[in-house]
């Protein structure tokens, strides 16, 4: 018997223990896996955090996760006990951002540009991240590194001499890219342009030197190995728990409703609704005067918030503990995105609430759907009105079009299918390491499998 490990750093970057219950330890370990990120997951309300936690979930039945995280001590000691649902130990590295739209935040945007790493890598940067992955790989405590996401990559110290693997949920410089094409304000686009090139630019080193990269689409696979000369790089689609997502029949769906889900404090989305709203929102009035929408996700931008003060045919929620009640309410479900990359879990979870489902070509990016038959794809702003006028109007087709979807998504995309192959990629690419250089990981003597893991930095 062992405990759960649950481990926070004080502000000197020493480590300090936080109590943990008792765990039985028989599980069959395939790997030791130190998974970093930049957040603990709970609470899981976005599309990143949905991805890992579902994927850690299932990964934890067969490996051993520690999940190294930064910690802006934003949630309290509930998300942190709540940690053991997808990890062994909890590593908490303390580390400040600045808050959005303050003078700190807006002097670092601007000493940024004398930066090399963008800003959306520079703010992540952590001297006691990099010490603790450091001495961690020196006392032989893993098997190989998983980077969840391109921020942590810089922090991750070169020359560890274990395999790595870099978990790409997009490819980041293609969504810069998109924000400088549709930026207006010249000195914004000027700004937004140099973040794009300084992304791309970090992008591209840091794919090359991790051993795998996992991308969670065709399109971006290709992307990063065509772009970046990325070899080692494999697809792992997105999932979806369809047992949680599935219509309850306890909600009366109202005939003239849209809704909309979504973190609002990421670009793309707020990008999307402010699209919708002035661009697409008074075309469907026009043929349905009662449409009314509803955004829902945490951290609604101030001007949304205003907007639908003024305007009663929309409705923002901010963060809910349950999107699934206000999907199952709506006759629709839109994704206006136009910008943005890797795959949209909210595409998955409105399927299988059997919605039927309008998208941009963007906002359905990398996901093996047709149009016509599980959604609806439309680009400009007449045809994306013209789409959601057609399924509110047209039962028949709403219906067919959610249960398509519903059908597509259960049949090939649930989350053990998923872990399941990210898992076969870690495995390979510590047995490829194995067959490398004779470093600890790579001589074929796992620590986990051969009984003989150090001791960790501090007991609970």
């Amino acid at each position: 018997m062992h405990s759960l490990n649950l481990r926070t750093h004080d502000e000197n970057g020493t480590t300090a223990k936080t109590p943990g219950s008792p765990r039985c330890n028989d599980k069959n370990v395939n790997m030791h896996i130190l998974w970093l990120k930049t957040e603990l997951l709970h609470p899981i309300d976005k599309g990143g955090k949905i991805r890992t936690y579902n994927m850690l979930k299932q990964l934890k039945r067969d490996h051993e996760i520690t999940y190294l995280t930064l910690d802006d001590s934003a949630v309290g000691a509930a998300e942190r006990e709540q940690a053991r649902e997808y990890c062994d130990e909890l590593v908490c590295v303390p580390h400040q951002l600045r808050e959005k739209f303050t003078v700190g935040f807006y002097s670092e945007l601007l000493f940024n540009l004398l930066s090399s790493l963008p800003y959306a890598i520079k703010k992540y940067d952590s001297p006691v991240m990099r010490r603790e992955i450091g001495e961690r790989a020196k006392a032989g405590m893993f098997d190989l590194i998983v980077c969840d996401f391109l921020a942590p990559a810089a922090n991750v110290p070169f020359d560890l001499g274990w395999p790595t693997v870099l978990f790409q949920h997009n490819v980041e410089a293609m969504i810069w890219k998109r924000h400088y094409e549709v930026q207006s304000n010249p000195l914004k686009k000027a700004y937004l342009g140099k973040q794009w090139l300084k992304m791309r630019a970090f992008e591209r080193k840091m794919c090359r030197r991790f051993d795998s990269v996992v991308a969670v689409s065709d399109d971006d696979r290709e992307q990063m190995r065509n772009e970046y000369g990325v070899e080692s790089v494999f697809d792992v689609p997105t999932g979806v728990d369809t047992d949680f997502f599935r219509p309850s029949g306890r909600q009366q769906p109202s005939p003239r409703n849209i809704v909309f889900t979504g973190s609002m404090d990421w670009l793309p989305n707020e990008d999307a609704i402010s699209y919708f709203t002035e661009k697409v929102m008074p075309r469907i009035k026009q043929a349905i005067p009662d449409v009314t929408l509803t955004v829902v996700g945490r951290n609604p931008y101030p001007s949304l918030r205003e907007l639908a003060r003024r305007d009663c045919s929309i409705e923002v929620t901010g963060r809910v503990d349950d999107v699934r009640p206000y999907i199952e309410r709506a006759a629709a479900y839109v994704v206006p995105l136009r910008i943005g990359g890797g795959t949209r879990l909210k595409i998955y979870e409105a399927m299988a609430m059997e919605k039927a489902i309008i998208s941009t070509s963007i906002g359905a990016e990398g996901l093996p759907l047709e149009h016509g038959a599980e959604l609806l794809l439309a680009d400009t702003s007449e045809l994306f009105a013209e789409a959601v006028i057609r399924v509110l109007s047209d039962k028949a087709l709403a219906s067919a079009l959610g249960n398509r979807a519903a059908a597509t998504v259960r049949a090939k995309f649930g989350w053990e299918r998923v872990a399941s192959r990210f898992g076969g990629i870690c495995e390979e690419t510590l047995a490829r390491a194995r067959m490398g250089k004779a470093t600890p990981a790579r001589t074929g003597q796992s620590h986990v499998t051969e009984g003989k893991r150090a001791e960790p930095v501090a007991e609970t």
